[in-house]
């Protein structure tokens, strides 16, 4: 079950469930679209994925499975991201 992270880990913007502009990598890590697509470069700083959409969770199922409320530290060990980035800049998700 995901966990539904609150906010984003680049720059703390908010990120309720129905959030259209949430994006996450496999390790469920959770940016803002620009912070993921931009500053990221599609490239999670974390673990070097990818990364999607977050899917958007019915109002009923959050009734049963709330989100997450415990937001998220901001925080992007750029040294860290530059070595995955340079290590993965040129393969495509499904290679990395």
């Amino acid at each position: 079950m995901l966990e539904l992270r609150p906010s984003c880990e680049g720059c703390g913007k908010s990120l309720p469930p129905n959030a259209p502009d949430a994006m996450i990598c496999t390790y469920e890590c959770t940016f803002c679209e620009v912070c993921a697509l931009t500053a990221l470069r599609n490239v999670c700083p974390n673990c070097g994925g990818n990364f999607e959409r977050r899917p958007i969770r019915t109002r009923a199922q959050l009734a049963k499975h709330p989100a997450r409320s415990e937001r998220s530290p901001i925080a992007i060990d750029e040294a860290s991201h530059a070595s995955f980035f340079e290590r993965y800049r040129d393969t495509p998700p499904g290679e990395r």
